[in-house]
């Protein structure tokens, strides 16, 4: 590295520093994850293979080919809940994300009930996605994928994970990388060979609501069927998380929140694309005759040799997927246990000496999700209800976030960061919030009175749950009132982040 450039990286530790300081805290993280790789952690726990690989089959059934479209309409929306996302990190660059942006936008209650709900979804999406992979990891091991088997690799998934956690934030980062490019090539190869050599849709399907299988009328199948874009749609959080670890975060993680949404949207789109045009028989899978049309795509189109090569690819992108959800979530309980909010907090917030990463907030982060995993074979229908909160959960974690910068907005918060969105705030805060409600009404809905109550009602179920038993144990405990972290500062703090942010450069300057 030259003189300037080793100038230019003090010069930049200096100001994020000043920044954290004048926000209440000294971090003693390695802030030493670059711009690319804070936007492959938010691209991996995005991760749109899995995400398109995981539910396509039943959101084609439910909305046929126009069901693509669902992933660009819930893009859109999410970019706006992303751009909010990016005014609040580039004032408060502080580890875990949704809760200490909660804390400075409101206070300490909502705060604490945003990272309650938050890291209960992320504990449960943990478990669910690596229950998820078992199948995938054992077709690639030529194993039955018995109960206990999924079960087996699962936990073994999560260790594993753990394990490449606890090496470091650079580590993180490198691993993130590499699932980053596994996920880019392979989303960008198998959409392109199905759409030159295995179409069997002409391009109008994407718009023919007219087929006699599709229900009627079509707007609540089309509703039902955009469950898969939005499961998966978030991910951006993510490099917010890990603020304290990349250099000059007010400036980068915006970027790469946006870079998120924009590169993971467009893999997404292009290998649905690619899927949806390849379908053989769209009646087929609409009468539930082929209940599995992606394994049937991808077996007609590539043989025995290429799905075994694809499934590879998925197997990484879960595991990459795994261990970003992981860090964020090992993030959000340290940046509770820091601020003294949750009990064991003296040991939770400690980072190891030689990696500086939060062991103990990671082994929980571990922990928990390998319980609810192995408790799935003997509690099915629980676990089954408990897995319909991962996603609604988040969504409603992120829509905490976006009425609380619209009450901090109305409070006089003017954001001072190095993005802003200026004269367009106000509007993009308000229509992120309108569409994030209305996704989660929409996640929430129950749609099918011949399944059991619990697949009907689990959403509402459990989410009423999980609000329920962390307000009791908010109003019993009063965890909130233990730190001394400032709070509902937003509107004050404005001014003094920004006057020392500059007289950390000026000073480095001269």
């Amino acid at each position: 590295m030259s003189g300037s450039e080793h100038q230019g990286a003090h010069l930049a530790a200096d100001a994020d520093a000043a920044q954290l300081r004048s926000l209440g805290y000294v971090s003693h993280f390695d802030r030493t994850m670059s711009l690319w790789q804070n936007f492959a952690l938010g691209f991996t726990y995005l991760s749109p293979v899995v995400g398109v690989y995981t539910i396509f089959a039943t959101t084609f059934a439910a909305g046929g080919p126009p069901m693509w479209w669902t992933y660009l309409f819930v893009g859109l929306g999410q970019l706006l809940v992303c751009l909010v996302f990016g005014e609040i990190v580039s004032q408060f660059p502080i580890s875990g994300g949704i809760y200490p942006w909660a804390r400075r936008l409101v206070g300490k209650r909502w705060a604490w009930m945003a990272g309650w709900v938050y890291g209960w979804a992320l504990f449960i999406t943990v478990a669910a996605i690596a229950t998820g992979a078992a199948p995938f990891i054992a077709e690639l091991l030529g194993i039955n994928g018995t109960p206990a088997v999924t079960t087996t690799i699962a936990i073994v998934l999560i260790g594993i994970v753990t394990l490449l956690n606890l090496s470091g934030t650079r580590l993180l980062g490198r691993v993130a990388v590499f699932g980053l490019c596994c996920e880019l090539v392979g989303a960008i190869a198998v959409g392109s060979y199905l759409l030159l050599f295995a179409r069997h849709q002409a391009w109008s399907a994407l718009v023919n609501i007219s087929s006699p299988a599709l229900h009627r009328p079509y707007l609540p199948a089309f509703l039902a069927s955009a469950l898969g874009a939005m499961w998966c749609y978030y991910g951006f959080e993510a490099c917010g998380d890990v603020a304290e670890e990349t250099p000059q975060a007010g400036r980068l993680i915006p970027k790469s929140m946006r870079l998120t949404i924009y590169v993971g949207g467009a893999a997404a789109l292009w290998v649905c694309l690619g899927f949806v045009l390849a379908v053989p028989d769209i009646n087929a899978v609409l009468s539930g005759q082929d209940k599995d049309p992606l394994v049937t795509v991808l077996s007609s189109a590539m043989g025995p040799i290429g799905l075994r090569l694809v499934i590879l690819i998925v197997s990484v992108s879960f595991l990459s997927a795994l261990l970003s959800l992981q860090a964020a979530a090992s993030r959000l309980v340290f940046a509770y246990a820091r601020d003294e909010m949750i009990v064991a907090s003296e040991r939770l917030r400690r980072l190891s000496p030689g990696r500086h990463i939060p062991a103990a907030a990671l082994l929980v982060s571990g922990a928990v999700p390998a319980l609810i995993a192995l408790s799935a074979p003997w509690l099915t229908n629980a676990i089954a209800m408990i897995i319909s909160f991962a996603s609604v959960g988040i969504y409603i974690a992120f829509q905490m976030i976006v009425l609380a910068a619209l009450v901090a907005r109305a409070r006089g918060w003017q954001p001072s960061g190095s993005f802003t969105l200026g004269a367009w705030a106000w509007p993009v805060n308000v229509v992120a919030l309108v569409y994030g409600l209305s996704a989660i009404v929409n996640m929430s809905w129950p749609r099918s009175p011949s399944d059991p109550w619990y697949s009907n009602y689990g959403v509402i179920i459990t989410s009423c749950g999980v609000i329920v038993l962390g307000l009791i144990y908010m109003v019993g405990a009063r965890p909130y009132d233990r730190g001394q972290a400032p709070a509902g500062d937003a509107h004050l703090a404005s001014a003094a982040g920004r006057t020392a942010y500059t007289a950390a450069i000026a000073a480095a300057t001269e």
